[in-house]
């Protein structure tokens, strides 16, 4: 089950008496957690019904005694144990996970941490409600992920736009969907979303970022490339090495895919190496200019270089100035 069925069912007054809800993505725990503690109930009821912990401060039997309650004037009461994995001794509500009250909905929050599946205790939030364990997004589904969100908002945006806001966000969700909140609002009527929105709102810049950087690189455009690495340098927060390095890494990686691809057809190669067909023609214009052996060579600067920014035999020397170096050695 995932977390928008939770929801769904939840508007249909669908409830399980508990909702374990552990793992990477904070983003799906934390959705699940707010609309539990301002949607479930009314305002009147949850005057009386709604009971929150913070597992730091919480003290297990307390919680337990909370949930064996019966609702005030109203049909069920909701429980919110948030930051479960701060609380100590969270286990020993194991009585009330094997014998739940169908009055409450408790709903917990265990992030970065997992129930241990051989535990009596999991076994029995299995039986009597529900689990879900959430994983980080992959990169590769985060633009996917982020053009679900938009047309939620009845909002549309080009596959180019779409890139900017993936590379320069990454898959952090929460901070995704409060940049399309800010765009929404800032659009008024307007739904179609420019590249100019984006620099203007967000703070993205359309000509100096990683992705034109991935498209400098893929034309072995040198020129164009230090440029970029120059707005890099006098505008640190705008592309900081740490994440410019993996993106590039992601992009000729998928570089070295096209020559396993067995066809020049580029909607086969897009299907083949993961992207949205708009974009496979910088892959394939690279896989032509730099060759297998060249792919692999820059395969292992990026790695190389990777090594030195976080300070492994780099010196003293700026990130500015090994990216600098970095791309000279690429497209030599």
């Amino acid at each position: 089950m995932s977390v928008e069925k939770i929801i769904t069912e939840w508007k249909k007054k669908q409830f399980r008496p508990v909702y374990w809800l552990e793992g990477e993505e904070e983003y799906f725990i934390d959705k699940a957690v707010n609309y539990a503690e301002h949607h479930i109930l009314s305002e009147a009821d949850a005057a009386f019904n709604l009971t929150i912990f913070y597992g730091r401060d919480a003290n297990w039997a307390d919680v337990l005694n909370a949930c064996r309650r019966y609702p005030m004037f109203a049909e069920r009461q909701v429980v919110l144990l948030k930051e479960a994995q701060q609380m100590k001794e969270v286990e020993k509500l194991e009585p009330y996970m094997e014998n739940p009250l169908s009055s409450t909905v408790l709903v917990v929050s265990y992030k970065d941490k997992k129930l241990d599946a051989r535990k009596k205790f999991t076994k029995y939030v299995k039986e009597n409600g529900v689990l879900i364990s959430t994983k980080k997004m992959y990169d590769r589904d985060v633009p996917g992920w982020t053009q679900e969100l938009l047309q939620s908002k009845g909002l549309t945006i080009t596959p180019r736009g779409l890139a900017l806001i993936a590379d320069h966000i990454g898959n952090d969700l929460t901070r995704i969907e409060n940049e399309i909140s800010k765009l929404s609002v800032n659009l008024g009527k307007r739904t179609s979303v420019t590249e100019d929105d984006i620099e203007q709102y967000i703070g993205v810049s359309k000509d100096y970022n990683v992705f034109e950087l991935q498209t400098a690189l893929a034309a072995k455009d040198l020129s164009r490339a230090i440029r970029i690495i120059q707005y890099f340098e006098s505008n640190p927060k705008a592309g900081p090495a740490q994440l410019i390095l993996p993106s590039l890494y992601g992009f000729f990686s998928k570089v070295f895919m096209v020559f396993g691809a067995g066809t020049h057809d580029e909607k086969t190669i897009a299907t083949h190496i993961g992207v949205n067909p708009y974009f496979v023609k910088d892959y394939t214009q690279a896989a032509r200019l730099y060759s297998y052996p060249g792919i692999e060579k820059v395969l292992l600067l990026l790695h190389q270089y990777n090594l030195k920014i976080i300070g492994v035999g780099a010196g003293s020397a700026e990130d500015a100035s090994l990216l600098k170096e970095m791309v000279v050695k690429m497209l030599a």
